[in-house]
């Protein structure tokens, strides 16, 4: 499957440069590889819909993105749970789990319209098993 990739000086200017096929497999080289102690998350997707059946608003899934407390783990940098003294029993987690954190932690991304966090080792709050159901308060 390929997709077609713009390039452009400034994403707001309607000047293209020109486009590059992509397939997905070579997107998924295109995310960064976590350096030091920190943490590659992807955003999991948001219910598009209210429980009631009502279609949400762009701007209210942009904001429960934004302020999601669940995140998956894509990737750990090297340095992840090295030290020993501050995580004595080990990872806090691994790649592939669904984590908690805080609201708005780490430095956001957006790479190919997904959004994407990397955030510290130490801001993982909890493991999540399965994180439908799950909101913000």
């Amino acid at each position: 499957m390929t997709s077609e990739i713009l390039l452009a000086t400034n994403p707001d200017n309607p000047q293209i440069i020109g486009t590059i096929s992509k397939t997905v497999e070579e997107k998924a080289k295109q995310l960064p590889r976590p350096s030091g102690y920190r943490i590659l998350c992807a955003i999991p997707e948001v219910d598009k819909e209210f429980d009631s059946g009502l279609i949400k608003a762009d701007e209210t899934i942009n904001m429960e993105e934004t302020l999601t407390t669940v995140l998956f783990v894509v990737d750990l940098g090297l340095d992840c749970y090295k030290d020993k003294t501050r995580f004595p029993s080990g990872p806090w987690c691994k790649q592939g789990d669904f984590i908690l954190v805080r609201p708005h932690a780490g430095t956001r991304l957006i790479i190919h319209g997904k959004e994407f966090r990397i955030i510290n080792d130490d801001s993982v709050e909890g493991i999540v098993d399965d994180p439908r159901g799950i909101r913000r308060k």
